[in-house]
């Protein structure tokens, strides 16, 4: 038995996981370093979350949300007609929660490391917001969207104790066959 399929669909799943994380981290990172909102340390502990769960009880819990009859697995069987636990999808999902905090935190460390002196003096020049986005803050904060997409690929290849909740096998999926049912 040769162990390319397994490697194949890890690295598959940790490019899918971190193209949806990066998409998610920036302007989630961007809002966390800029805003004073007061739901700023809520959002910051969600974020961080999965940083304190046992993988294996993270996983439980999102098992338990991709039931077909919690909201979410309702939803999904909805939309897609299969159920979203013991699915790609389903590992896909699992995995972005899983991974979250190390692709958001890097990219909040890097934009707030742009200084504000350097966005006035674009916003000076006449530079509006958005044209300062993408022309100051980003490329300064460029490092820290490389290490998130570095930490967020490798903590996916990495990690198990999700992907066995929510990927199982025939085995698990009869074993937790009264949660997912």
């Amino acid at each position: 038995m040769t162990a390319w399929p397994a490697i194949w669909l890890t690295l598959k799943l940790a490019t899918v996981t971190t193209v949806i994380l990066m998409v998610i981290a920036l302007p989630l990172g961007w809002w966390l370093a800029t805003t004073k909102a007061k739901a700023r340390p809520l959002v910051e502990a969600v974020t961080a979350l999965p940083l304190v769960l046992p993988p294996t009880v993270l996983g439980f819990y999102l098992l338990v949300l991709m039931r077909p009859d919690a909201p979410l697995g309702a939803f999904w069987v909805t939309v897609t007609g299969e159920t979203l636990a013991f699915s790609f999808s389903g590992l896909v999902l699992a995995s972005v929660v899983y991974s979250l905090p190390f692709a958001v935190q890097p990219m909040q460390t890097a934009f707030m490391a742009v200084p504000t002196s350097t966005l006035d003096a674009a916003r000076t020049l006449g530079a509006g917001a958005r044209d300062a986005f993408f022309s100051v803050s980003l490329p300064l904060a460029r490092r820290g969207f490389i290490t998130a997409a570095v930490l967020s690929f490798a903590h996916t290849v990495g990690e198990f104790g999700v992907v066995l909740m929510v990927g199982g096998t025939a085995r698990a999926r009869r074993n937790h066959g009264a949660v997912v049912a």
